[in-house]
């Protein structure tokens, strides 16, 4: 099919499936279709496929199925053009890479999709590390941490790696707690000695330790940060509305001040709106 006739047959379309936006994402790249896509190339879309994975979170986070519904949809749209890129490499086409996803999860449900067992959820997931782990002949516990992308957000890949990690483990909830104020005090030392490299690298084990900490006491890390985060935000936003509301500019109040207003806003618990 010529160019011309595929893009008369979407033009002539009222209702679109995934076979369509394959076909359309092929026209913007090529000759004669969009300058933009057309020199776009995976690392050029880095960010883009970042960006809208988060859009998605945020949809769902926020419990709005109308922009979880667009999300999905630009998230689909960014996995079609890497297709579409390594396509015209010669590498892969879009079928192929959805055929090679499907064998893939039907090797690894083989309670669903062959003889196995796996009648709880701790079953399946013991089941497909196991099966993964056989696939990517990852036979040591090293060869699974180095397996965990670098490229994850650092909190998140610390979580990581401290659950694969647990054959060498904080026998305590205690144990990481004395080495969280062992770490303190590192970082104490490393200030007063004004060693800028030796901050660096204590302040990135006290939060690795903290990592280490949440998942012995069952918080997931990355949660309990936003909500902190979000936390800091609306106690922010209370503190410096009550100094707008007294006349006040926040910068130019003195620590004293600004304290009190802090110690307010958490008396008033001034946190209760964070997402």
């Amino acid at each position: 099919m010529t160019r011309e006739e595929k893009l008369q047959l979407i033009l002539g379309k009222n209702a679109y499936n995934i076979d369509d936006l394959v076909s359309i994402v092929e026209l913007l790249r090529l000759p004669g279709g969009c300058p933009w896509d057309m020199e776009q190339t995976h690392k050029s879309l880095r960010k883009d496929l970042i960006e809208e994975t988060y859009e998605v979170i945020e949809a769902i986070d926020n419990d709005d199925p109308v922009l979880l519904r667009e999300e999905l949809g630009d998230a689909l749209l960014q996995i079609v053009m890497h297709a579409r890129i390594e396509e015209e490499a010669g590498r892969a086409t879009f079928d192929e890479i959805a055929g090679d996803v499907c064998r893939k999860m039907i090797h690894r449900h083989p309670h669903v999709f062959g003889q196995g067992k796996a009648d709880s959820v701790a079953e399946v997931l013991s089941n497909w590390e196991k099966i993964k782990s056989e696939e990517k002949s990852r036979n040591t516990v090293t060869d699974k941490l180095n397996a965990i992308p670098r490229q994850l957000p650092a909190l998140m890949r610390a979580a990581k790696i401290g659950k694969k990690a647990t054959v060498l483990d904080f026998p305590s909830v205690e144990s990481v707690l004395s080495k969280v104020r062992e770490e303190l005090g590192e970082i104490e030392a490393a200030l007063a000695e004004q060693n800028a490299d030796q901050v660096l690298e204590e302040v990135g084990d006290l939060l690795f330790t903290a990592a280490s900490l949440a998942r012995l006491v069952n918080v997931e890390p990355e949660e309990a940060l936003t909500r902190a985060t979000d936390k800091f935000v609306s106690r922010f936003a209370a503190v410096e509305e009550n100094a707008i509301a007294l006349g006040q500019n926040l910068a130019d109040m003195s620590d004293e001040e600004k304290n009190k207003l802090w110690e307010n806003v958490k008396k008033m618990k001034i946190c209760e709106n964070f997402r």
